[in-house]
């Protein structure tokens, strides 16, 4: 009869703690989506990814709280003296803190994280610095304190240490841009061709389904450079987050359109070649 008591309380309490980890998550959820409040350079999906990035993290944290304290409980349960348990710890905890130098950054520079909000769940990143050597570029599926894990375009999950990334390059933070270069011969009209350029990029308003996702037209910015063959001409433009490659793909489809109804070339690689005559 003795040896039944511990084991039903022991199933009250891990009952109990696997009822507040279920509850909790809800609950922080909710005051979390009612507390986080978008200003005006936020979308509505920036404000959603800054939200469920704090809930899993928030979650996270609160699940171990619960069930660190749940295991002091059962240590009570077992008549177990903490205070020794606790001193032993310490003792550990310095032997352990001596090689967890670089897992403590992990911890701090993940706080930081998501302090200033540097990336959330869902963003588009290039995480570049340390031992990620050129970068490890991805969708960002999940952050924790110490790691962030990215999926990248051939569906490879790569994971990085937070204290790792030297350089965080956001590439869906509030707004994408379109930065295109394109070459048009030089006896091509520059003034026709900045005409058509913005011409197709306010005729992509006019599209039901491409208008949501452009803040600005793509329209020309200036002549770029000289090239061997061609003269280059930038545009630009302001789209949605992570929407820049499809409209700049779109835009490409209907300039090389627009450009063949008015007569301008695109130029390609020449070689011109002189023939030495003989006398």
């Amino acid at each position: 009869m003795d040896i039944s008591i511990p084991v039903l309380q022991i199933i009250a309490v891990v009952l109990l703690a696997a009822l507040l980890h279920h509850i909790s998550g809800r609950i922080i959820s909710r005051l979390i989506r009612r507390a986080v409040h978008g200003n005006k350079y936020e979308t509505k999906l920036d404000k959603t990814k800054r939200e469920d990035t704090l809930i899993a993290i928030t979650c996270t944290t609160v699940a171990v709280a619960i069930w660190m304290i749940t295991t002091a409980v059962i240590l009570r349960i077992f008549n177990i003296n903490l205070t020794s348990v606790a001193a032993g710890a310490g003792f550990l905890g310095i032997v352990v803190g001596m090689g967890a130098q670089t897992t403590i950054r992990d911890f701090l520079a993940g706080i930081f994280i998501l302090l200033e909000n540097q990336y959330r769940v869902g963003d588009i990143v290039t995480l570049s610095g340390g031992s990620t050597g050129g970068g490890t570029s991805g969708i960002v599926e999940e952050i924790t304190l110490r790691i962030t894990k990215l999926r990248d375009l051939d569906g490879t999950l790569n994971i990085v240490r937070n204290g790792e990334a030297a350089i965080i390059t956001n590439r869906t933070n509030k707004y994408s841009s379109v930065v295109l270069d394109i070459g048009v011969g030089y006896d091509s009209n520059i003034d026709t061709v900045e005409k058509v350029m913005n011409r197709v990029g306010k005729d992509m308003l006019k599209d039901e389904v491409l208008a949501p996702e452009i803040n600005e037209p793509i329209g020309f910015f200036r002549v770029d450079a000289f090239g061997d063959s061609a003269v280059i001409i930038k545009v630009v433009g302001k789209v949605k987050p992570a929407k820049q490659w499809d409209i700049a793909g779109e835009y490409r489809r209907r300039l090389l359109k627009a450009f063949a109804e008015e007569g301008i070339d695109i130029a390609y690689p020449q070689l011109v070649v002189h023939q030495k005559t003989k006398k």
